[in-house]
């Protein structure tokens, strides 16, 4: 029986590779993975075009243009968790001390509002310092994934989307996400690694960043996509896990390295599935309200496929 092909985009790394590399297959479908050397813009490829069947997405992005009638549908496949306490820089000389100091502050955002990780960042910066978010400006330095999202008033971008030079320059005092190698610009919480650990430790945080997402006329369609896919992207991440606890991953990166760290408080360090996550989706889901990044809350069991909504692994 010959294999329906599907095009697929997925950045390659521990969790995927043995999918990408061909060493895990699905008995009815074959994912032709195109490499994009910039995965945002297979991200924003996928949400304006449709552009592929299988596509790894932001989870953010894709709250965002599910709430504005996008026709794809998430799968449970958690591709990428992050620290995001050392998202958050600052122009040393301007003098700030912690996040706390940012009230009433313009604050830069890298590339869009909506972006995954300015919304875990901010998230700390709400949680843990005090601060009422609505009372600071956001600057992001480009725009958005989803055209059709209108931002709240406190959110004005940059007008030359020069980020790093105006947080450089100490014009912008603090920017979150931002990539910036400069002497005047530093973390503006101190050790984020342990700080993040911290906050795993004490209040589970541990950030999800990217799922899948399927096209919903091929859900329709093949309605054993979604068992497939989600089944050979577990199988492919529990080899990786395998590897992790027995120290066959040389060279750890800091993918590596933050999975190795949330496995001092769990045993899989990549869980897939809703209900393991379940208290993960539901904050990331109310920061999106607060942050007015959708109207009101989004139910889970409205934003994942109805075939893989009890899967997990």
């Amino acid at each position: 029986m010959t294999k329906t092909t599907l095009r697929a985009v997925s950045r390659t790394q521990g969790n995927n590779r043995a999918l990408k590399e061909g060493g895990i297959s699905l008995p009815d479908f074959d994912l032709d993975f195109e490499e994009v050397p910039v995965l945002v813009h297979g991200f924003r490829r996928m949400v304006r075009e449709l552009a592929y069947d299988v596509c790894e997405m932001a989870l953010t992005t894709y709250i965002c243009a599910k709430a504005h009638g996008v026709k794809f549908t998430a799968l449970p496949i958690f591709l990428v968790r992050d620290f995001h306490h050392d998202a958050i820089l600052h122009h040393v000389p301007s003098g700030l001390k912690s996040p706390a100091d940012l009230v009433g502050k313009r604050v830069g955002v890298n590339r869009g509002y909506t972006v995954t990780t300015g919304v875990w960042a901010r998230s700390i910066v709400q949680e843990e310092f005090g601060v009422d978010l609505s009372t600071v400006t956001w600057a992001p330095s480009g725009d958005e994934h989803v055209a059709e999202y209108r931002a709240p008033g406190n959110v004005q971008p940059l007008e030359d989307g020069d980020l790093e030079g105006r947080l450089s320059s100490g014009e912008l005092v603090a920017a979150v996400g931002a990539k910036v190698d400069h002497p005047d610009v530093a973390t503006m919480i101190a050790d984020p690694f342990a700080a993040a650990v911290s906050a795993l430790k004490t209040r589970g945080l541990y950030p999800i960043n990217h799922c899948v997402v399927v096209r919903d006329e091929l859900l329709e369609q093949n309605p054993d996509v979604a068992v497939q896919v989600f089944d050979a992207f577990a199988a492919s991440k529990n080899l990786y896990v395998e590897d992790l606890k027995a120290g066959r991953v040389s060279a750890p990166g800091r993918v590596d390295k933050i999975h190795q760290a949330a496995m001092d408080f769990m045993d899989d360090p990549l869980p897939y599935g809703v209900a393991p996550n379940r208290d993960t989706l539901e904050g990331l889901i109310g920061h999106a309200v607060t942050q007015k990044i959708i109207p009101e809350r989004m139910a889970l069991e409205d934003l994942f496929a109805k075939p893989v909504l009890d899967a997990v692994a």
